[in-house]
């Protein structure tokens, strides 16, 4: 577990320098260069590279969002794998304890001689689901992570100005209706947002 964090650690880092090496080299192209690749980035090209995990990312020059592909798929699989391990052996061991099977590990044999029947049966429908579960999340995440990409390289060259500003104003309004049934006014504020 400990290698898992200094793993994900030294990921961030190393994500971090690339980030940086990134700035450096946009700020260093020309015009004509910046033309050229804004012709060249596609989408198209970002959701095809996105199939191997974390090239879409690369390709949208967000360095700093592949540790985060890579840990999610480390730890969904991590999940799926770990329940796998369990829901095999509760399953040997309940089959040892029927006596379907009599190869099993010694582990599994152990298993078999703490639980019951039905407690055995529980514990591998549970492990099982949750390996399940966890296969799922991982494809899920996979879809994900090409969706970003994606979302992403639409929005490569979108540009937001630095300059957002939010006015705050005080409005009042006079209200009239006919007959002078109603005669008064109205008092707010008038929120204008530019962008």
């Amino acid at each position: 577990m400990k290698r898992l964090g200094l793993l994900l650690i030294l990921l961030m880092l190393a994500s971090q320098g690339l980030f940086a090496q990134d700035t450096l080299i946009l700020k260093q192209e020309s015009p004509a260069q910046t033309a050229r690749i804004r012709n060249s980035h596609s989408p198209k090209t970002a959701t095809w590279l996105a199939l191997i995990p974390g090239a879409g990312q690369a390709y949208n020059h967000k360095y700093w969002k592949m540790p985060i592909v890579y840990a999610g798929f480390g730890v969904t699989t991590y999940f799926a794998i770990t329940n796998g391990n369990d829901y095999h052996l509760y399953r040997d061991a309940y089959d040892y304890k029927m006596g379907i099977k009599t190869n099993v590990s010694q582990q599994a044999i152990e298993e078999s001689a703490k639980y019951t029947e039905d407690n055995l049966i529980t514990l591998r429908d549970y492990y099982r689901s949750n390996m399940e579960l966890s296969w799922i999340i991982t494809a899920a995440w996979y879809i994900v992570q090409i969706i970003d990409a994606n979302v992403d390289a639409h929005f490569f060259y979108y540009d937001i100005n630095e300059d957002l500003t939010l006015h705050v104003e005080p409005q009042w309004n006079t209200i009239n209706f006919n007959k002078n049934l109603i005669n008064g006014s109205n008092f707010g504020l008038s929120l204008i947002l530019n962008f």
